[in-house]
């Protein structure tokens, strides 16, 4: 079969020709509309969490949110399965056509759900199904587009052209953290009540206009080569997976690429987000604006990467985005504590607290039912310094005894205990909770604990220079990924090849870090432990990839 430079004898040897440009900027500007979609509730999740699981308490109400974004991650792998398929049957352009006005319309309905308080328990179930749904489109859209792109691509330009691609991601979460910003400053109070439903609404006019672009274009030279010589696989699926050569490699581009390509992107984009906002307590406003500041910064890094990858290789620059995430992520995470929160570092160090309790009365608080009640004394404790978001060390009693909260250390340190809630009715057990919640709280504003970051003690810059960086760290795993997954598949697969790792890499090991991280901070106390998951996905990543997985950028298609 030729090359993809043979099939378009109009390409240039170096930059990007007229035509290419289009199709890259049709691609690109649809999946940036699609990316926005998807990523509107990771951004707005802490108020999703109010409107739509306002029925159970609010560390299981935050990690049911993050489980409900996560939810549209789990199904990324089956829309990959479903729209890979037509894509190799049926052509990559009419695929993610479909894909986009899936995504659109699941998105603005999303804008028109009444909340918990209205329709009770069915407004967290259809909420669910739409993120489904998102993520079904989703599985779809990705390997449509960068299949798409790669095959217009000259040999020795796959990297930069399908890095174009690649910021399509981060530009659409920039987009919804700006659109967020404006509707947060222009509605201030009322943007909680009912402005958030104006994102998600503006996804009626992104998806005339994708559709209007997507309309353009045609078919990918690479698959009308093979569909005119009568090359085009009759069964995808099996071929692709059912054939243990090609099974291995989507496992080993699983393992040894996206696996950790998609932890190091959503800690450096989402869990950053996430651990400025709901642990350092950083005002949201704020917190969005040097996101988005760093995603600005370092968006750039995606082309500059992915153009890289064609001279010195895909593999070297997404493992060593690995590894560098693996070694820094502490440092790092610990430096924006101290830049954008120092009053709680100041206090961790000056007045550390740990909870002393009988282990057997410490339960992991996550109720998806909203059904059981945490009345042991240890829960009584996690449950009111969770809501604070004040790090703590745990400690074991003797067993039976009532769980205690010490705060210092030595002679200064104060001592609080709790009460046995499980002998207490529901009326006696809220009384003796708030009163306990009270006083713990004004124990910890005496020892300098501050209720929410001093926004006038942030230092800025430094903050946005440390997102930037992890930023910079998303570009090089993630620049050079769809070159590298593109070559590693024959034309006839590569739609559902190339989809299904990608999709349980970054819907599977990527989507699930924000929850499983946050639940780990809630289990153990400590605010930096949920490093350790992207940290070991990282580092497992770059064993099995550096080992097993083979350079492509010289190869054509």
């Amino acid at each position: 079969m030729a090359t993809s430079s043979q099939a378009l004898p109009g390409a240039k040897a170096s930059g990007i020709d007229g035509s290419h440009k289009r199709v890259i900027f049709a691609s690109s500007l649809g999946t940036v509309f699609e990316w926005y979609d998807f990523y509107l509730y990771g951004s707005l999740s802490a108020i999703i969490s109010k409107q739509f699981f306002s029925g159970v308490n609010e560390t299981t109400g935050f990690i049911f949110a993050l489980l409900a974004f996560a939810a549209g991650f789990f199904v990324r792998p089956f829309g990959a399965l479903v729209f890979g398929r037509l894509g190799d049957l049926i052509g990559r352009k009419h695929t993610f056509l479909i894909t986009i006005v899936i995504m659109g319309a699941s998105t603005a309905i999303v804008g028109m759900l009444p909340s918990y308080a209205a329709i009770g328990v069915a407004a967290p179930i259809i909420l669910i199904l739409l993120r489904l749904l998102q993520g079904l489109a989703l599985g779809g859209e990705y390997g449509g587009a960068a299949t798409y792109v790669a095959e217009h691509a000259p040999d020795g330009k796959r990297g930069l052209y399908t890095s174009w691609i690649q910021t399509t991601a981060t530009m659409g979460l920039f987009l919804s953290l700006l659109v967020i910003l404006i509707c947060r400053v222009t509605l201030g109070d009322q943007f909680e009540v009912w402005g958030w439903r104006i994102p998600f609404l503006i996804s009626i006019v992104l998806l005339g206009i994708s559709v209007y672009i997507r309309l353009q274009l045609q078919e990918s030279p690479a698959f009308l080569e093979i569909k005119k010589e009568g090359k085009l696989s009759t069964a995808p699926l099996t071929e692709a997976f059912g054939n243990w050569k090609n099974l291995k490699i989507v496992l080993l581009a699983l393992f040894g690429a996206t696996a950790g390509q998609a932890v190091v992107w959503y800690g450096g984009q989402f869990y950053a987000l996430f651990f400025l906002e709901k642990i350092l307590q950083v005002d949201a406003k704020a917190a969005n604006l040097m996101i988005a500041a760093a995603l600005l910064i370092g968006t750039p890094f995606f082309v500059i990467f992915g153009a890289l990858s064609d001279r010195i290789g895909r593999k070297s620059i997404v493992m060593a985005g690995c590894i560098l995430a693996a070694l820094t992520y502490f440092p790092v995470f610990k430096g924006l504590t101290h830049f954008a929160n120092p009053a709680l570092e100041r206090a961790v160090a000056s007045a550390p607290v740990a909870v002393v309790a009988d282990p057997a009365d410490c339960s992991f608080q996550f109720d998806p039912v909203g059904k059981k009640a945490f009345t042991q004394s240890c829960d009584v404790v996690k449950s009111a310094l969770a809501k604070t978001g004040v790090p703590y060390t745990n400690e074991a009693a003797p067993a039976g005894s009532v769980a205690r909260v010490r705060i210092g250390n030595g002679d200064s340190a104060v001592l609080l205990d709790s009460f046995p809630g499980n002998t207490l009715d529901k009326a006696e057990f809220k009384t003796s909770n708030d009163a306990f919640t009270a006083q713990l709280k004004g124990a910890l504003a005496t020892a300098g604990y501050p209720a929410k970051a001093n926004l006038d003690e942030v230092n800025y810059p430094m903050v946005i220079a440390l997102c930037t960086y992890l930023v910079i760290l998303v570009t090089m795993v993630y620049g050079p990924i769809a070159a590298w997954l593109v070559e590693l598949f024959p034309t006839r697969i590569r739609y559902t090849s190339m989809s299904l790792p990608y999709h349980i890499g970054n819907g599977w090991f990527g989507g699930f870090l924000p929850v499983t991280s946050f639940a780990i901070v809630a289990a153990t106390g400590n605010i930096y432990n949920g490093l350790w998951y992207p940290i070991v996905v990282a580092v497992m990543t770059a064993v099995i990839g550096t080992l097993f997985l083979r350079e492509t950028k010289d190869q054509g298609l």
